[in-house]
């Protein structure tokens, strides 16, 4: 396994792989790989990897200036200033405070412990105008990267049920799709609030805020969706084959009070557990319609020379696309651990970040196995909305890949490595249980909203995205202002419904 580095690691595959990478991070086509970036952006880059972050504001700023940038340009150059500060809101945590948080969750710790621990590169950080920053994750990702100090862990943190919970989920569905001889078994209907809240500070008092929040598109695996009432009144509901699905709402924002956006909808989703026979797997015409635009590079899907050295790593001589794809799975469930993300805008290249690291969150983890199948052959594409497992309800990116003759079939990179790395109390067979259903395999607990990565909104938004990778938190705008997600909370509930049979 890949140990957990400093932050040189990432300013080291950032120079690398900017020139090729800076366009894919900020831009919505995979054409644009090709296309020369302004040099303003290339020094305003350098400048920020050497941690000269004010220089680097300033730089743009002046450039901004200018009146006959072209539009795309300033655009770009207009987020790569807000792309600073969103790098500073993830990272805004001392030396002193960091030690102060760890030895309130590390049993026993001492700061010559504490020091060894940041020697060898163990939390996240960045240099930003002469001072050492770490990430506002740092405590929860220590435990990630390193399970042995769980048993420091203050105040304990007890998994047991759920990985029980998860076991049996699994067994369930998988005897219900041989019994009855179908991938799509075990139906529920869900019931859902999702609320998002912009704080006062962020519009004007009576300027109109614009909002996007998801909801569920269709699947073959989920499907009903009813929008039961929704406050303000929604403007427009996307086609239910959008590939980032949601509901607009516009409403003037509220004087020295919150601005809320709330939406109540059901649906229906089934568990999915796909009987994949490898020897029945041909290699698939990637001119199929069906596949188009889902086979070669994209947005933070760059086939680098480091990533095809690890994909003959993994792959070798293998020619059966379904073991090609299983192969990659395997390696990132044990090669690959968990830790929290810093904000995917501000990443040049999430697939080789989460390979350098050796580390990441489930979407970067999907990334990763995204691009390791897409360089094989193996068509893939990104699905994401929430996790809402009970107990373990949280925002979640997964995969799919299309294998001929089956067509697409879910893959969770992420419940892989999560029961290999950190089901303590599972035995190893049931472990591989657990790891092998998320190969073609889903539970019902999920609200898939998106189809693809870096897709564009609905009506489109006038400013930048809070996140121009993923939909899951919904976003917001006021005017020519986009409303970061320091500016708004959000939350989703849900609660199971009874599901009417057909007669």
């Amino acid at each position: 396994m890949l140990p957990a580095r400093s932050a040189g690691i990432l300013e080291a595959v950032m120079k690398k792989t900017f020139l090729a990478a800076v366009c894919v991070g900020l831009l919505l086509s995979a054409n644009c790989l090709a296309r020369q970036e302004p040099q303003v952006a290339l020094d305003a880059s350098r400048l920020e990897l050497q941690g000269q972050f004010k220089q680097a504001a300033s730089l743009l700023t002046t450039a901004l200036r200018t009146n006959s940038l072209p539009v795309t340009e300033r655009k770009q150059l207009e987020f790569e200033l807000d792309r600073l500060e969103r790098i500073r809101k993830d990272f805004p945590t001392t030396k002193e405070e960091l030690f102060a948080d760890v030895k309130d969750s590390v049993k026993n710790l001492t700061p010559e412990e504490f020091n060894r621990w940041l020697a060898e590169g163990r939390f996240d950080s960045r240099e930003i105008d002469g001072r050492r920053w770490f990430v506002n994750t740092s405590v929860s990702d220590l435990f990630f990267r390193y399970p042995e100090l769980d048993s420091r862990r203050t105040p304990p943190k007890d998994t047991t049920a759920l990985q029980k919970a998860r076991l049996e989920s699994c067994t369930a569905i998988r005897k219900a799709a041989l019994a009855e001889k179908t991938p799509y078994v075990l139906p529920k209907r869900f019931h859902v609030t999702m609320t998002v809240t912009a704080k006062p500070s962020a519009a004007p008092a009576g300027e109109i805020i614009r909002a996007w929040l998801p909801i569920p598109r269709h699947y073959p695996f989920q499907d009903d969706f009813e929008l039961t009432s929704a406050s303000p009144p929604v403007s427009r509901t996307d086609s239910k084959e959008s590939p980032i699905r949601c509901v607009y709402q516009e409403q003037p924002a509220k004087k020295d009070a919150p601005t809320q956006f709330k939406i109540e909808y059901e649906y229906t989703t089934h568990a999915v557990s796909c009987d994949i026979k490898p020897g029945d797997v041909r290699p698939c015409d990637l001119n199929d319609p069906a596949v188009q635009g889902f086979t070669g590079e994209a947005p933070h899907v760059v086939f680098t020379t480091e990533m095809r050295a690890l994909s003959q790593k993994i792959v070798g001589d293998e020619t059966n696309p379904c073991l090609k794809a299983k192969k990659c799975f395997d390696w990132i469930a044990e090669n690959i651990k968990y830790s929290y993300a810093i904000e995917y805008s501000t990443i040049r290249n999430i697939s080789d970040y989460c390979r350098a690291k050796g580390y990441g969150d489930c979407g970067q983890e999907a990334l990763l196995f995204i691009t390791l199948c897409r360089l094989n052959g193996i068509p893939a594409r990104w699905q994401s909305g929430w996790n809402t497992f009970p107990g373990d309800k949280s925002n979640h990116d997964w995969a799919e890949i299309y294998l001929a003759p089956y067509g697409w079939m879910p893959v969770d990179p992420y419940m892989g490595l999560w029961v290999m790395h950190y089901a303590t109390v599972l035995t190893p067979d049931q472990k591989r249980q657990i790891r092998d259903f998320y190969f073609g395999g889903l539970d019902q607990y999920r609200i898939a909203a998106n189809s693809d990565h870096n897709a564009t909104l609905t009506p489109p938004k006038r400013t930048m995205r809070s996140d121009n990778v993923d939909f899951q938190r919904g976003e917001l705008e006021c005017g020519d202002k986009n409303i970061y997600f320091d500016q708004f909370s959000y939350s989703v509930t849900v609660k199971e419904v009874k599901l009417s049979l057909a007669p």
